[in-house]
C-alpha cells in the first residue's frame, strides 16, 4: 500500500487544480455519493454547501500532509473518531471514495489521465485504512 513520491505530487498537483472550483466539485461529490449511496444523506445533518467546505479543507488538510505521514496519521484518526461518531461505516468508504474519483474526473477533465487516477485510488486507499484501522475495526 506504499504511495509513491509521484503519486504524492500528482495528487497534489492535480488537487491544486480542482481548489479552485471546490465549490462546484463539492457538489459534484455529494450529488453523486448520494446517488451511488443514498442512505448516506441522512448523516449529513448541517447545510451540504458548509459541509462540502469542510470536505474540501479536509483534502486539502490531507494532500498536503502525505509528505509527512508521521504528522497526518493522528489526523486522520482523529477525523475517523468524529466520523464513528456520525455514524459512518468502514463500508461507506467505498462510494465515498468512488464519488471522490469522479468529482475529480469532472473536475480536471483530460488532466484527470490514468495516472492521476490511480494515485488518488491509492492515496484515498492510504487515508481510508488508517483511519477504519484506528476506528472502525
Amino acid at each position: 500500500m506504499p504511495v509513491t513520491q509521484r503519486q504524492i505530487t500528482l495528487v497534489q498537483n492535480s488537487f491544486a487544480k480542482v481548489e479552485p472550483i471546490a465549490e462546484q466539485a463539492a457538489d459534484i461529490f455529494y450529488t453523486k455519493l448520494f446517488e451511488y449511496d443514498p442512505k448516506l444523506k441522512p448523516l449529513f445533518k448541517s447545510d451540504i454547501k458548509a459541509q462540502g467546505r469542510k470536505l474540501m479543507a479536509t483534502l486539502k488538510v490531507a494532500t498536503a500532509g502525505l509528505n509527512d505521514l508521521d504528522t497526518l496519521v493522528p489526523v486522520l484518526h482523529q477525523l475517523a473518531e468524529r466520523h464513528v461518531n456520525y455514524g459512518v461505516k468502514a463500508a461507506d468508504f467505498t462510494p465515498v471514495g468512488n464519488a471522490l474519483l469522479y468529482a475529480l474526473h469532472q473536475g480536471l477533465g483530460n488532466q484527470f489521465t490514468d495516472e492521476v487516477r490511480q494515485a488518488w485510488v491509492d492515496v484515498f486507499r492510504l487515508i481510508s485504512t488508517t483511519m477504519k484501522d484506528h476506528s472502525f475495526s
